[in-house]
């Protein structure tokens, strides 16, 4: 596992948010911040799980996303945000943990 971002859930509008609309939610580039910080806002209804919009998250890039979860509390289970990543989050500790897998 390597380290790769924090998440952290805002109600802030930012510039260079990007919209993602399955998950009605708003998130700044990783790579646009020196300290790899994700700001997240989103909408009322977004249908995200109430721990994601509230709790700050921590991101790893991990080698095989299936492996990762094994055994794990998955809060949202792997999905495809975008070509070449994979993406899935659990619960440790009564916080959100995302696991991407990058191809």
């Amino acid at each position: 596992m390597e380290f790769h971002h924090i998440g952290i859930p805002t109600q802030v509008q930012r510039d260079g948010e990007v919209y993602l609309d399955g998950a009605k939610l708003f998130v700044t580039p990783v790579e646009a911040n020196p300290y790899q910080t994700e700001w997240l806002r989103f909408e009322a209804d977004s249908p995200m799980p109430e721990l994601l919009k509230t709790v700050p998250h921590i991101a790893y890039v991990v080698p095989n996303l299936d492996e990762a979860l094994v055994g794990k509390e998955v809060l949202i289970p792997p999905f495809q945000p975008m070509d070449g990543l994979n993406v899935a989050f659990i619960v440790h500790d009564g916080a959100p943990v995302e696991f991407m897998q990058l191809d």
